[in-house]
């Protein structure tokens, strides 16, 4: 009774500190002011502009009757704009059925209030293309991507649905019955356990294809990956190598898979973007930036059926890192996701220099997370995360693991430690003004016994949790005004 008195009690300080933090952080807070609280010399990030032309996809044949497939006027005024020198590509009210559409340098495609870009539930329309200018392995096209661009952006207050329900497995556990039965009379198949969905033959076999393909044929062709399209699901915004891009004010998804991913780009900037997948979206991250530089993410809402906010950093044969630098992110708000803000599990390329502050995590399975594994870690440091409110976490409110494994549907966890190559570092972590109302555990450090975690600095820290703080393998943790409460008492560092 004494030790759930003090939970409670626990419960209640921390409510009112949480109240009182966000009373505090309520202020009005632009982007200058975020850079001027940046503890390292954060680059302004260059927006795209572009010419005062615009390019209404109906004029190019589009009809909005959501049954006429409109994926060459959407082409036709996307490659009109680019050649005219740029401008917007305006998408008026309606729902606009189309295949996947390919950005070109100097365009804005403009999503206008209650216009929906409805992507095509027949998977025959996602052509197989290398995933990158520079790739030779193929991919099916992502409903928007675009390589090597200049100057591009997503934006307006409309919505773009992803058709990701037809692409992705489901797990009965994450469902209720009467979502797997509705499921299950869709059609598609079901693993021989009865544990997972798939939403076709050539999904659910396609992963034993792959290995056999890959193994027998040395460098595929395009359409050697036809049979597989189903299982190897598209990214839903994919861009790589592009410069200077704007995502503002648009309603993202229903993603294949991650919602919105850029690779290797150089000033980006999302700005109050909504980003919705199911909680049971496999793979259904919100934001994955990866191996990127200068980096804004501002005032977004991302609800997830993974990772919320998530940084990734794998490198390139001979690129040296760190490939993710110089990262802003502020006032966002995730709700269901695996985690509120990420990193991992991909750090082989080396991350430095990001700051998190003001932002909001409600009922995600972990608070802040940190994870890789031997065989994709690699250095990452001078990380700052201040002024953080968390409420009903499922898990941990903050979690190190450096024995992290990717569980795609059907997997189960092998062990990665005997790998020596590629190890996560992870050190110079300064976790400040943090306050949690609810979770599993308050902290748990995970390290590994060649790679201690090390110098993680904790500071103005408030979690009530059932269990506390747990640790192995880690050196030079530091806690300053550090309370937890927890069913076996309050404990202060």
């Amino acid at each position: 009774m004494i030790r759930r008195q003090l939970y409670d009690m626990g419960l209640i300080c921390t409510c009112f500190v949480l109240s009182f933090t966000t009373i505090t952080t309520a202020q009005v807070k632009d982007l200058t002011y975020y850079y001027s609280q940046c503890p390292f010399k954060m680059p302004v990030v260059t927006e795209p502009s572009f010419a005062d032309k615009s390019f209404n996809i109906k004029d190019y044949g589009a009809i909005a009757d959501n049954q006429t497939l409109n994926t060459k006027a959407f082409a036709d005024a996307i490659t009109a704009c680019s050649k005219a020198g740029g401008g917007k590509v305006i998408v008026p009210a309606g729902t606009w059925l189309t295949g996947p559409l390919q950005m070109q340098s100097n365009v804005n495609l403009v999503v206008e209030q209650n216009a929906l870009i409805q992507f095509t539930k027949d998977h025959t329309q996602y052509p197989i293309i290398k995933a990158s200018n520079t790739s030779t392995s193929y991919v099916p096209a992502s409903p928007i991507y675009g390589y090597d661009l200049q100057n591009i952006a997503i934006t307006g207050s409309g919505k773009i649905d992803g058709a990701g329900d037809t692409w992705r497995p489901v797990k009965k556990q994450k469902v209720s019955p009467d979502e797997w039965n509705r499921l299950l009379a869709s059609g598609g198949v079901v693993s021989d356990d009865g544990k997972i969905w798939w939403p076709s033959r050539e999904a659910i076999d396609g992963e034993a294809y792959m290995k056999k393909l890959k193994k027998d044929n040395e460098k595929p062709g395009p359409e050697a990956y036809l049979p597989a399209r189903d299982f190897n699901r598209p990214y839903m915004v994919f861009f790589v190598n592009c410069n200077n891009v704007l995502l503002e004010g648009i309603t993202i998804r229903n993603s294949p898979k991650f919602a919105f991913y850029p690779n290797s780009c150089t000033n980006l900037t999302m700005r109050s973007v909504n980003i919705y997948n199911d909680w049971w979206a496999q793979n259904g991250d919100g934001i994955d930036i990866s191996a990127c530089k200068n980096v804004v993410i501002y005032k977004c809402t991302v609800n997830a059926g993974d990772d919320g906010i998530c940084m990734k950093a794998s490198t390139k044969k001979g690129e040296s890192g760190p490939v993710t630098q110089n990262i802003l992110v502020a006032g966002n708000t995730v709700l269901r996701a695996h985690g509120g803000f990420v990193i991992g599990s991909n750090t082989d390329g080396g991350m430095q220099d990001i700051f998190v502050d003001d932002c909001t995590f409600t009922g995600t399975d972990a608070g802040i997370r940190v994870k890789s594994n031997p065989g994709r870690g690699g250095l990452v440091k001078d990380i700052y995360i201040t002024n953080i409110n968390m409420k009903d976490i499922k898990g941990e409110a903050v979690i190190f693991d450096t024995y992290y494994e990717d569980m795609p549907a059907g997997k189960t966890k092998g062990d990665d430690e005997g790998k020596n190559d590629k190890i996560p570092q992870f050190r110079d972590f300064y976790i400040s003004n943090v306050t949690c109302l609810g979770a599993k555990k308050a902290i748990s450090l995970t390290g590994l016994p060649n790679m201690p975690i090390t110098k993680i600095n904790f500071k103005n820290v408030n979690i009530s949790a059932d269990e506390g703080y747990e640790n192995k393998n880690t050196s030079e943790i530091n806690f300053k005004s550090v309370k937890l409460s927890t069913l076996s008492g309050v404990k202060e560092y």
